[in-house]
C-alpha cells in the first residue's frame, strides 16, 4: 500500500477509534447519563473562573444557540450551574458544579493516560515529530471549519 492509502486508512481509523474508544472509557456507570459531546462541554468550560456562553461556544466552535441546548442538558443533569452576571444582568456565566468537576477530572484522567502511553515509547526527537505533525493536521482542519 503507497503512502497516501495508508496515511487515510491511520486518520480514518484513528479518528473513528478515539471516539470510540473515548466514549466506552469515559462515559461509566457514575457518569452513564452524558454523552462525549457533553463531556466536551464540561471540558471546555473547565474548572477555573466562570465562563460566558460566547467564551465557551467560540472554544467549541459552535454557535451559542447551539451550545443552549447542550447546556440546558448539563444544568438538568447537575454537572453545571449558570449565574447571571453581576454587573451585566444579560451576561451569564457558566460554571461546573461539583458532579461537572467530578466528571472533567475524570475526563482529564483519561486523556493523562492516553498521552503517556503514547509518549512512554516515544523519543524526544519522535515527540516532537509526532507533536510538529499533529499541529499541521489541525490547523489544516481549523481551516477547514472556516470554509
Amino acid at each position: 500500500m503507497d503512502n497516501y492509502h495508508t496515511l487515510n486508512d491511520v486518520l480514518v481509523n484513528l479518528f473513528r477509534d478515539i471516539m470510540d474508544i473515548e466514549q466506552k472509557a469515559i462515559i461509566t456507570e457514575e457518569f452513564q447519563d452524558i454523552t462525549n459531546n457533553d463531556m466536551h462541554v464540561i471540558e471546555a468550560i473547565g474548572t477555573g473562573k466562570p465562563k460566558n456562553m460566547s467564551a465557551i461556544a467560540r472554544e467549541l466552535s459552535v454557535t451559542v444557540g447551539t451550545l443552549t441546548i447542550a447546556m440546558n442538558s448539563l444544568v438538568k443533569k447537575g454537572y453545571v450551574f449558570r449565574e447571571r452576571g453581576k454587573e451585566d444582568r444579560r451576561v451569564v456565566y457558566i460554571s461546573l458544579t461539583d458532579r461537572g468537576k467530578a466528571a472533567y477530572e475524570h475526563h482529564e484522567r483519561f486523556h493523562r493516560a492516553m498521552i503517556d502511553s503514547i509518549s512512554r515509547d516515544l523519543s524526544e526527537e519522535e515527540m516532537e515529530m509526532l507533536v510538529k505533525t499533529l499541529a499541521k493536521l489541525e490547523q489544516w482542519f481549523r481551516g477547514r471549519q472556516d470554509n
